[in-house]
């Protein structure tokens, strides 16, 4: 939960305080990691394109990204392993794709070292949050 306002107040000898709070909710990324995973995604756009109805490369298009079954898209040519690995793109699942794509999922076929920098990846997550819906 996020704090939105905490008040503290006495009368007449009693203390009274009130804190209100908010479920977490999505934020929309501030300017400079937008710019970073940017950046970051220009390692990523000679194989990938993130436009709704945007082509395949020697990756798949990502745009839906969030939340989709990891091999889903059917004019796309995956490994088996992505194929049949289960897998449901979420932050976290991406976070460790993103590190060591080979370590991650053994028998893929991406042939991308990853990022090793945890502002990075989360910039370039933040990035694709915005690009891919």
């Amino acid at each position: 939960m996020k704090k939105l306002l905490s008040v503290s107040f006495a009368f007449a000898g009693l203390a009274m305080s009130l804190t209100v709070t908010a479920p977490a909710m999505a934020q929309t990324p501030d300017e400079a990691t937008m710019k970073l995973g940017q950046r970051v995604f220009l390692m990523c756009r000679s194989c990938h394109s993130t436009e709704n109805d945007g082509r395949h490369k020697v990756g798949p298009n990502l745009n839906g990204l969030f939340g989709a079954k990891a091999g889903a898209k059917a004019d796309f040519k995956y490994s088996d392993a992505v194929a049949k690995s289960g897998i449901i793109w979420s932050e976290e699942t991406i976070n460790e794709w993103l590190v060591k794509p080979k370590d991650f999922l053994p028998g893929n076929k991406m042939a991308f070292a990853g990022v090793p920098k945890e502002p990075d990846r989360k910039a370039l997550i933040a990035y694709l949050k915005v690009q891919t819906k």
